[in-house]
């Protein structure tokens, strides 16, 4: 797991490109939860990030608003390894790498526990 695939938004002499491009987890922006992503959707806002650039707020960035999917690596003791989560808003995809990504790097603070979340059986 120490390269992946992601889209990436960039820029270069004024012009953006969005391109997939083979990361490492070093190109990763700081974050304690470290998640295999399984999923993420596009909405609206993930538009104006990739086709207008209006909320990209620094290069290269992965968009992606949201993602879900599970901790391959925590440095925050209230999530492990195997946990599944919801990571939304903030500054994802928008700031800071989203979810457009086969892996991504969040703080601990934006991410919610899968079951929590959406619960599929009754509690």
């Amino acid at each position: 797991m120490d390269t992946f695939q992601a889209l990436v938004l960039d820029e270069k002499d004024e012009q953006t490109n969005l391109d997939i491009k083979q990361l490492h987890k070093d190109d990763l922006p700081e974050g304690e939860l470290t998640i295999r992503v399984a999923y993420s959707s596009v909405n609206f806002k993930d538009g104006m990030v990739a086709i207008n650039q209006q909320l990209a707020e620094s290069y290269p960035l992965i968009p992606g608003i949201d993602l879900a999917g599970a901790v391959v690596d925590s440095k925050d003791g209230r999530f492990n390894a195997g946990d599944e989560m919801i990571v939304t808003s903030y500054q994802l995809g928008t700031g800071h790498s989203g979810g457009f990504s086969e892996v991504a790097r969040v703080p601990a603070d934006w991410a919610y526990p899968f079951q929590k979340a959406c619960p599929l059986k009754k509690q």
